[in-house]
């Protein structure tokens, strides 16, 4: 292995977001169109993470009573609850600005890391995982811990990106990059990158295009790998504890 294939594959050893030179500093207008969805849903964030937590316990009940066809069919229903609730998630840390050291809890109050905005959506949705020590390890860790279906790429175009987010389907994918960590969100035909971003530090979680001026873009490394699949799934749906 050269020196700077090995470099590159160690960068990936930190999700702290590392930015390595400045970004344009972002204006309160581009701040507002940032934010615009957050206020569409009345419920609070709060009451998000109490909704949803009532909704496993039915889940719950009902897998645990269903025989085997019962039990596929609440697991696919639940797949796709969790991924329409993804978005409610998301779109309420929108505007929560980025830091190096950020690990707050509420939406748009203090600050967070791209490693603990991952962590925290996840854990905030029902998965009961080690939020601050998964936060503190590399992106690939984090990946393989949550998805049996990982992909690496290196120093490939973006369209290669793009056909293989197209050909593994719609739904909620973790990314691993140089120095990053981050979703991909494809949804109702549209593909995004949400993430906390170093970028642009006064916004920092957003939902952009993946093909712009973002790290996804421009990481020579990126590991993708698609999640919420059967058996993360079964293991929502049973409270399962997610061992360091």
């Amino acid at each position: 292995m050269s020196k700077n294939l090995l470099y590159l594959f160690c960068l990936i050893l930190c999700t702290a977001c590392y930015a390595r030179e400045q970004k344009p500093v972002e204006t309160e207008e581009e701040k507002e169109i940032v934010l615009e969805e957050s206020f569409i849903d009345t419920r609070s964030y709060k009451q998000l993470k109490t909704d949803i937590r009532t909704k496993r316990l039915e889940y719950q009940k009902a897998y645990n009573k269903g025989n085997k066809a019962a039990k596929d069919s609440i697991v696919a229903d639940a797949q796709q609850f969790l991924a329409n609730e993804a978005h409610l998630f998301f779109r309420e840390w929108y505007g929560t600005p980025w830091t190096f050291e950020g690990h707050t809890q509420t939406p748009r109050e203090g600050s967070i890391a791209c490693g603990y905005f991952v962590t925290t959506t996840l854990r905030d949705m029902g998965f009961d995982i080690p939020r601050i020590y998964w936060a503190q390890q590399d992106a690939l860790y984090v990946v393989k811990k949550l998805s049996s279906d990982v992909n690496r790429f290196y120093q490939v175009p973006m369209d290669d990106i793009v056909k293989h987010i197209d050909e593994k389907g719609e739904g909620l994918y973790i990314v691993g990059l140089d120095n990053h960590v981050g979703y991909i969100y494809f949804r109702n035909g549209e593909k995004n990158f949400v993430h906390s971003n170093y970028y642009r530090r006064n916004i920092g979680v957003m939902s952009e295009p993946l093909v712009g001026e973002n790290p996804l873009n421009n990481s020579q490394l990126r590991v993708i790998g698609k999640i919420l699949d059967k058996e993360m799934t079964k293991n929502w749906i049973q409270n399962k504890k997610y061992e360091k």
